[in-house]
């Protein structure tokens, strides 16, 4: 029997709705802040990865699915989104057009790691980015419209904010951190060993709990900021505060990609098993170098991606999948004698479900319970030759008997 590969899952119908309803909650609010939808390819260059992402990191020294296609060209499955979108953004000129450009998408991404709850091989992200917008009003909004997200969804997450400065102030941090860690190198893991000589800043977003606890203890790199760097920061913090944004500033807090400069933020849901685990449901920051290391004109940009696997762990039952009315018959009537009756609710935009099916009037009754049916039109003989329907609601049980006309303007509460 053949099975799905490690690390990816069936999405079946029980769940899609849910799935349904968190990507139609993105499109709404991406278009609510001026956002349009972009669709980037699911493989690129590989080259395009190891430039932006940053080859230290985790996700291209471990974790990138790459192949050779059959013409010797290597490319690699889609990590992340941000990569993609800013190749997009300098391939196609829009650098040249009047700014800002702001885009979001629902992209399957492809990462070789350990799976476990809320990690998947094959993972999606909701992502959105603004390009042009060098002042911190730019990262509220992307912090909004993520904040939002979260809370329509009915999830308490905190927001952890930190700046890691642009290149020159990190020049000096990184030496800093050096001393330090190097100070420390008997505790360090194997890893950070490696990051000490690669890229200092990697050791700070370490998973490793003694590593987390001896970097508690580091010199922290807000403390290292120049002043445009500083002045950003706190003009991100004044703007929160007026804008009745809550967050926790985090001296530790980096990303795990190179591209970034100056914000970066994180959402954390807070001890989501009951013994004080944390669980990052997605984060993003600026990126302001990033389109002209992969060849377009200097732009500012901030952008953010949230992990909708991981968000859909958090979810409540209140999200079901419901019809509004399901079509059964008794007595003598056909299954088929049904479908035009179910075919003029559904040509009136009513959510429609028919029987299908040989069932028994209970079994009928139970069926639509299941796919949560909020009404039960009933046809029997003499239902069917009056043409005036039985209509039950299946919570109060009150019936009334009605056309087919009538049933349509009570249900669309006309």
């Amino acid at each position: 029997m053949y099975q799905k590969p490690k690390g990816t899952r069936d999405i079946l119908p029980e769940i899609s709705y849910k799935w349904q309803y968190m990507e139609n909650l993105a499109r709404k609010l991406a278009n609510q802040f001026g956002f349009s939808e972009i669709r980037t390819p699911t493989f690129e260059d590989t080259s395009l990865f190891l430039r932006s992402v940053g080859e230290s990191s985790d996700i291209v020294s471990k974790e990138m699915y790459t192949f050779l296609d059959k013409g010797g060209r290597s490319l690699t499955l889609r990590p992340e989104g941000t990569a993609g979108v800013v190749r997009a953004f300098v391939e196609n000129g829009i650098f040249n057009e009047t700014l800002p450009f702001k885009v979001f998408y629902l992209a399957n991404n492809f990462r070789y790691e350990n799976p476990q709850a809320g990690r998947f091989r094959e993972h999606t992200q909701f992502g959105c980015e603004l390009f042009g917008v060098d002042n911190a009003l730019g990262d509220v909004e992307l912090i909004d419209l993520s904040t939002k997200f979260l809370k329509e969804l009915n999830i308490e997450a905190s927001l952890h904010i930190n700046s890691i400065g642009c290149p020159k102030c990190r020049a000096k941090y990184n030496l800093a951190l050096k001393e330090f860690a190097t100070k420390h190198k008997s505790e360090l893991c194997t890893d950070c060993l490696h990051r000490l000589e690669t890229n200092p800043l990697r050791m700070l977003d370490c998973k490793v709990e003694s590593c987390q606890k001896l970097f508690k203890q580091a010199p922290k790199l807000i403390d290292y900021l120049c002043e445009d760097c500083k002045s950003h920061f706190q003009e991100l913090q004044t703007l929160l505060k007026e804008n009745n944004i809550p967050f926790i500033v985090d001296e530790n807090l980096v990303r795990g990609f190179d591209y970034y400069t100056k914000t970066v933020f994180e959402f954390v849901k807070e001890n989501i098993d009951g013994n004080g685990k944390t669980l990052s449901i997605g984060g993003g920051g600026r990126y302001d170098n990033l389109v002209e290391e992969v060849g377009g004109k200097k732009t500012s940009c901030v952008g953010f991606g949230l992990g909708l696997d991981r968000i859909l762990m958090l979810l409540n039952n209140n999200y079901c999948q419901s019809t509004k009315v399901y079509v059964m018959n008794v007595g003598k009537i056909t299954v088929n004698q049904l479908y035009p009756i179910a075919k003029t609710l559904r040509e009136n935009n009513i959510d429609t479900q028919l029987n299908l099916m040989e069932r028994s009037f209970k079994s009928n009754f139970k069926f639509a319970e299941k796919i949560n049916s909020e009404y039960v039109c009933i046809v029997g003989d003499q239902e069917f030759l009056t043409k005036i329907y039985t209509l039950k609601n299946i919570k109060t049980g009150l019936e009334q008997k009605l056309t087919i006309e009538e049933i349509i303007k009570f249900l669309k509460g006309e």
